[in-house]
């Protein structure tokens, strides 16, 4: 079917810019922007001013399959990314087992095969993500893999990633690492300083990212992998960055867009649904991530869904799970963004569509004929507030209970088909 969208505001993140215009999808993909008619049989939808943009990437969410399917299954997973304008799920292999074998690979392939929209999976670098073995990442590129990563465990021994930087090196696969000194780290609940000591909550240094970072971009140096951040959060880890940039290393960064909006003190009287991994940081630094984003230094926002059981979250703050869910309050959130000035909606999609497209070698993430057409068209100025009950994962611990967003989701295309549609109110 030949779909004719009229009258929309159309966010280019590769031109950077923001036109009024009509856009035609046919045979799944974009057949013509710009102002023209419709073209005869086309289905019209009227936009009314609402934007237009490429559907969101969102890269590094956790689905429970295999091993924690009552937090998160493909089915919920999926249908509350459609409702939040992502259409690329890039998954993360922190399950239970982790996805570390090419079998355990197909496996969550097939049982996501239903899906409304798009998921790619990211495969461990080691076994079991323990750090002392690597898996093997050509059969895993084979069976789908488009990156490797420990997730949020990090290697202590050097000797192994220098291994595996340079095995992926040879395979031309992308690495991404989660840049934390472990021994610092462990057990920390906050970001060190006077509101952790007032809390007397144990905290970590925000040099121990910087630190984990120059580890890292040194063995990057050493093998020449192709690597990528999940989350830099401090200003003081972003110039290592700017120097592995300009030393022309093959490295990227993302950021959640949690440390984009809140920080520290958001956690207040312990509220364990602001308990993230890395802890959320000073308003220093959340300014700083936000400058880095709107210069490129930083190229990714992603949500880090991480959901968790209720029983798992109302425990003391030092003792509760770490994570959020994020596949339905990326867009608004990021949209506050937006609304302070601080970022235009080209440059949000060029974090949120854009550059995680290009990095991850897909087609996707574009506004231009010939595109793949995975769509989000959203109204941002709709004012809603938002009930954690009424999020379509199984999970509702969001640090974005009862706050006032502004933004919503009004159609999501995948392939050129309307997978979520607001006036139905369903995926």
């Amino acid at each position: 079917m030949t779909l004719f969208l009229q009258n929309a505001r159309l966010i280019d993140p590769e031109a950077l810019s923001e036109t009024t215009g009509n856009l035609v999808i046919d045979a799944g993909q974009i057949a013509a922007i710009g102002p023209m008619s419709a073209p005869a049989g086309a289905e019209v939808i009227d936009c009314a001013g609402a934007c237009l943009a490429p559907g969101i990437i969102d890269w590094g969410v956790k689905i429970g399959e295999p091993g924690e399917r009552h937090v998160e299954s493909f089915r919920s997973a999926g249908m509350a990314a459609a409702a939040g304008g992502v259409t690329t799920i890039i998954a993360r292999p922190d399950t239970a087992p982790a996805i570390d074998t090419p079998e355990v690979l197909e496996f969550v392939t097939r049982r996501a095969a239903d899906l409304p929209v798009r998921i790619r999976h990211m495969a461990a670098l080691t076994k079991g993500r323990a750090g002392r073995e690597m898996t093997e990442i050509g059969f895993l590129m084979d069976a789908g893999a488009v990156a490797f990563t420990d997730a949020e465990h990090v290697t202590e021994d050097a000797k192994v990633l220098n291994r595996a930087f340079t095995y992926a090196r040879s395979l031309g696969a992308l690495v991404v690492g989660h840049p934390q000194e472990p021994g610092l780290s462990k057990g920390a609940a906050v970001t060190s300083g006077k509101f952790a000591s007032l809390r007397g909550l144990p905290g970590v240094s925000p040099m121990a990212e910087r630190m984990g970072l120059e580890r890292d971009l040194a063995l990057v140096e050493m093998t020449g992998v192709a690597w990528h951040a999940d989350q830099i959060t401090t200003a003081r880890a972003l110039p290592a960055l700017e120097r592995a940039r300009k030393a022309g290393l093959d490295v990227t960064a993302g950021i959640s867009v949690h440390h984009l909006t809140l920080n520290e003190f958001d956690v207040g009287e312990y509220r364990t649904f602001f308990k993230l991994t890395p802890p959320l940081r000073s308003e220093e630094d959340r300014l700083a991530m936000v400058q880095a984003v709107a210069d490129g230094l930083i190229d990714v926002i992603c949500s880090q869904h991480t959901p968790a059981d209720e029983e798992s979250k109302r425990l003391p703050f030092e003792e509760a799970a770490s994570g959020a869910v994020g596949l339905e309050t990326l867009l608004p959130a990021a949209l506050r963004l937006y609304h302070s000035g601080a970022l235009s909606l080209p440059q949000l999609f060029r974090a949120l569509s854009l550059n995680p497209a290009r990095r991850l070698g897909l087609p996707q993430g574009r506004l231009a004929e010939g595109a793949p057409a995975d769509l989000v068209l959203f109204d941002p100025e709709a004012p809603f507030v938002l009930d954690r009950f009424a999020l379509r994962s199984k999970a509702k611990n969001t640090p974005f209970d009862g706050a006032r967003m502004q933004g919503r989701v009004r159609a999501t295309f995948v392939a050129g088909r309307k997978v979520y549609d607001a006036t139905e109110g369903r995926a």
